[in-house]
């Protein structure tokens, strides 16, 4: 049997929708649990964080029936390589290149999710994504707050380098996947989504009670990050981890299905990946420069053009 990986729950009702309710002393405190969990585990639930139940069963209902579909509907919304916003089919993405392409499809909804662009079909979907895409940049603004304490740095000082959320000059993609794990239909060696690390600052991932996802521990055994109800599963990405000079950790995780019934049924999540701006300059934050600066938008492109 596959072990659970030990991932804090991280009370988060310091903020609310309406802004910060908690002391200095209660920020200060939760800042400091958020980046312990975030520089060893590198993932971590958050609990109480006024994520509107509602909209996000709403985006889950819509993101399925999209996925329902027929193929030739579904290409007509295909990804954009400028961009990465729209459908990619099953097998159009492979994370790990030494495996087979991942078993999913997903749409991808980048600057476009306030603008153009989005499925006219199901008819509720373009309305359900944007308000999903407004929750998520919500809680990310309180998330980035939240680290900055953590990790010294000026209070608004993150959240000020990811201000065009939404918009065009931000990789900020809100994702919905749909998993059809059923066994018959992998290949040798093929996942539902291979090993890898994600590329942004954070992300906010919203699991059905399904299960697979998997989370690589520090002995090099990957474990199970199992659904837990109410709460939302925050992990860090590589550009953060290069950010903070390593304080942060960007853990490689997966998905596969280890039980009987995971492996016979569909599974849906959805991510909110979180970028910085395309023209911030990212230097080690502690003036280490650990890392050679890089700006976000370059950093990215060169991970996309490697998954692609």
């Amino acid at each position: 049997m596959v072990e659970q990986l030990d991932v804090p729950i991280i009370d988060f009702s310091v903020y609310s929708e309406t802004g910060v309710v908690g002391s200095e002393g209660e920020r200060q405190l939760l800042a400091k649990e958020l980046c312990q969990a975030l520089g060893t585990v590198g993932f971590c639930y958050l609990k109480n964080h006024g994520f509107s139940t509602a909209k996000e069963q709403s985006f889950f209902k819509e993101s399925s029936e999209f996925f329902q579909l027929p193929k030739e509907v579904k290409r007509k919304y295909a990804r954009q390589s400028t961009t990465n916003h729209g459908w990619v089919h099953i097998e159009g993405e492979t994370l790990n290149p030494d495996r087979p392409g991942d078993l999913k499809e997903v749409f991808n909804i980048c600057h476009h999710s306030v603008t153009k662009d989005l499925p006219e079909e199901p008819p509720n979907f373009k309305t359900s994504c944007e308000q999903f895409f407004d929750e998520c940049m919500k809680l990310t603004g309180s998330v980035l707050d939240a680290l900055s304490i953590g990790l010294k740095l000026k209070v608004k000082f993150l959240k000020k380098c990811h201000s065009s959320m939404g918009k065009k000059n931000s990789f900020t993609t809100l994702r919905t996947l749909f998993y059809p794990c059923q066994a018959p239909a992998f290949k040798a060696g093929q996942i539902c989504c291979g090993e890898h690390s994600d590329y942004g600052t954070i992300t906010l991932l919203f699991q059905d009670d399904v299960g697979g996802l998997q989370a690589l521990r520090k002995d090099g055994v990957y474990v199970d990050v199992k659904p837990v109800p109410g709460t939302i599963v925050l992990n860090i990405g590589d550009a953060l981890q290069r950010w903070s000079a390593d304080q942060l950790v960007a853990t490689k995780h997966r998905v596969v299905p280890e039980s009987q019934i995971q492996k016979q049924t569909s599974r849906q999540s959805i991510v909110f990946f979180v970028h910085p701006d395309d023209d911030v300059m990212m230097e080690c934050l502690d003036g280490s420069r650990k890392y050679e600066p890089i700006t976000s938008g370059e950093y990215t492109r060169q991970r996309f053009n490697a998954t692609y």
